[in-house]
């Protein structure tokens, strides 16, 4: 019969090749949440900093510069739509003046238009919410 060899010291890990380390300062009130959260979750101080700053780190990384650009240009691409509408709204303005333009499509730009506005702002708050959110 074998007999048990007793092991001392700290447990091996159970994840291999943490050797690099990262100092960070934290108010005492931004400690005192960091401390609640631990305890609340029940995992430690580095175990909780680990998943919020990893946590689908590849899902939900975002480079700022890029999305910027890409605001830039949909910013852009509005841009020239509404410069069309505002063609079309000349268009319409001198088809009015020589009693050509009907009332019904004249109402239908406008509710087009609106709609046109209404969308891009909506957009554009979205897209700045979605930056903040990532980039904070």
């Amino acid at each position: 019969m074998m007999a048990k060899i007793k092991l001392k010291g700290r447990p091996q890990s159970t994840i291999p090749g943490r050797t690099k380390k990262v100092d960070v300062r934290f108010t005492t009130i931004e400690y005192a949440v960091i401390l609640s959260m631990s305890e609340e979750l029940g995992i430690s101080k580095s175990e909780l900093i680990r998943k919020k700053v990893l946590g689908n780190a590849i899902e939900h990384s975002l480079n700022r510069k890029q999305t910027m650009d890409w605001l830039d240009s949909s910013g852009l691409e509005l841009s020239r739509a509404g410069n069309n509408i505002n063609q079309l709204a000349r268009y319409a303005n001198i088809l009015g003046k020589n009693g050509i333009l009907s009332a019904v499509v004249a109402e239908r730009f406008n509710i087009e238009l609106q709609k046109y506005q209404s969308r891009q702002k909506d957009i554009e708050k979205l897209l700045r919410k979605i930056i903040f959110i990532f980039s904070a």
